[in-house]
């Protein structure tokens, strides 16, 4: 049995509906769902009203992830007010014990915002799942993870909420020995916060994934780009993190510039689409 509107071979009749399908990802592709019109060309669809169902998870990924740039630099700025030492586990511990309140609001201000680049990510499949289905899944994946373990282990690029508990018992230590024990461990925690991980890494490429995506895909090929550099860096900076530590100042620029722009991007996104799709007479 044939399907309605096509011929013997499969190709449209005149006057049949535009088939409408996902292209492939191959290189040099059509991207995006595209129309076969039946004279044999091919349109690009952008817009659609099935998009429109998403219209929400725009606007909160978009929110999400300026938000989240706003939330770093807070985090910054906390740090600014009392940096604790990043050498020596006594040390450590003594800067903690003094600044309590300030190195705990640092710590959740650089963790608890980790579930919003999860949703920023959500948002990006979407917008180019059609791009490439299975490399914009696998960027939502590699991207995601490392910002959704943060959450389940309270360790940060910048420090751990453990070394607050270390820092209670070491004050509340009455024997040098204890003091010691703690101290020893408080210095092992930030020696695998300065250590080279796979967490960082995996952040790194799920911005390449995505930026990558980008250069074929809806969103700006200005944030592409600067995705690039961002995920580009950030990979150099887990392999040179020892020998320079300042790439991490290079790397958390591009990669707040990166999430700031691309939340305006799905922002104007959720409002074209508001724009476009509005009701006959709504603007009376």
């Amino acid at each position: 049995m044939r399907r309605p509107g096509l011929n013997d071979r499969g190709a449209d009749v005149a006057g049949s509906p535009c088939d409408i399908r996902p292209s492939s990802c191959r290189p040099g592709g059509t991207f995006g769902p595209t129309a076969h019109r039946p004279n044999g060309s091919t349109v690009r669809m952008s817009g659609t009203r099935s998009d429109r169902r998403y219209r929400t998870l725009y606007l909160v990924a978009g929110v999400a992830s300026i938000l989240f740039v706003l939330l770093s630099l807070s985090a910054l700025a906390v740090a600014a007010i009392a940096p604790a030492p990043v050498t020596g586990g006594a040390e450590t511990l003594e800067s903690i014990a003094d600044h309590r309140a300030t190195y705990v609001a640092e710590q959740l201000l650089w963790i608890v915002p980790g579930v919003l680049p999860v949703l920023t990510y959500l948002g990006l499949y979407i917008a180019l799942r059609d791009t490439c289905p299975s490399w914009a899944l696998i960027g939502v994946v590699v991207g995601a993870l490392p910002w959704a373990l943060m959450l389940a282990l309270p360790v940060s690029s910048h420090g751990s909420l453990v070394l607050v508990t270390l820092s209670d018992s070491y004050a509340a230590a009455d024997t040098p020995e204890a003091r010691t024990a703690y101290a020893a461990a408080a210095a092992a925690i930030i020696a695998g916060i300065d250590t080279p991980g796979i967490l960082g890494a995996l952040a790194s490429v799920g911005i390449l994934v995505f930026s990558v995506l980008m250069t074929k895909g809806p969103l700006p090929r200005t944030v592409a780009w600067l995705g690039i550099a961002a995920g580009a860096v950030g990979l150099l900076g887990e392999v040179l993190r020892s020998a320079l530590p300042s790439i991490d100042a290079v790397h958390g620029l591009l990669v707040g510039a990166w999430f700031a722009m691309v939340g305006v991007s799905l922002l104007r996104r959720a409002a074209r689409m508001s724009r476009r799709f509005a009701p006959v007479g709504a603007a009376s």
